[in-house]
């Protein structure tokens, strides 16, 4: 996780820190991440980060040199970038977008009626969605992803269109999983949903034709088995291209 461990942001299902002035950057970071990951010899890394909005561009750019290091020092390694939604701001998302990321990732997080509920009011999901379609716009050749909770409350017709606007905006990859309650100071769970659901929601997926739906009571935004299947999708795609 890039830019420190404070978010400016308190979305009422997340237990990160917060604050209006979080600490400043470190301008270190993206150069000592990049050795760092490198060192490792992974294939595969996402990069995610708290919100920003103390910072001009929401810190795309710091995003941005963080893949660049990467891929100097290994060309070969897939970038997935987890961003946060810059208020909307399109030079941010196209500074993602053009550092050499492999996947571009921001989740909406639930369905348009529980927005305000559950995300901060500085977020909602006509800005999410906006951010995802520029993406693609930018760069038609690179995967976006995005992830939904359930268990807040939230009508099948509700995840069912949800599910449909984010196709319409060519959304590639979608991930469902169970919303949990980190602290009892945050929302609680109104439902536990059955695995039987969560396969019939991968099954709406494919049918809608997402390239991916990974959907089940433990699966999270950055899951290994995705980012297997990504892995692969990418490499085709790259072949292709070449």
């Amino acid at each position: 996780m890039l830019m420190g461990d404070t978010c400016t942001r308190g979305c009422r299902f997340c237990s990160v820190k917060t604050s209006r002035q979080p600490p400043p950057l470190d301008p270190e970071e993206p150069y000592n991440t990049a050795k760092a990951i490198a060192e490792w010899g992974l294939d595969y890394v996402v990069l995610t980060s708290v919100d920003r909005d103390d910072l001009p561009d929401g810190g795309a750019e710091h995003f941005a040199k963080t893949v660049s290091h990467l891929k100097e020092r290994n060309p070969k390694i897939l970038v997935e970038c987890l961003t946060p939604d810059f208020r909307g701001d399109t030079k941010a998302v196209e500074i993602i977008v053009q550092s050499g990321l492999d996947v571009f990732a921001h989740n909406v997080e639930t369905v348009p009626a529980l927005q305000r509920y559950v995300r901060d009011p500085r977020a909602n999901f006509e800005q999410s969605v906006s951010v995802l379609r520029h993406a693609k716009h930018i760069r038609p050749d690179i995967v976006t992803k995005t992830s939904i909770m359930l268990g807040l409350g939230e009508t099948d017709e509700q995840v069912y269109e949800t599910m449909t606007a984010l196709r319409e905006a060519d959304v590639d990859c979608l991930t469902l999983g169970q919303y949990m309650q980190p602290t009892k100071r945050h929302l609680k769970v109104e439902e536990y949903v059955t695995p039987e659901k969560f396969k019939y929601w991968e099954e709406v997926g494919n049918k809608l034709g997402f390239l991916y739906t990974a959907s089940g009571p433990l699966v999270r935004s950055s899951y290994k088995a995705g980012e297997f299947f990504l892995k692969n999708l990418v490499e085709k795609r790259k072949t292709k291209v070449a």
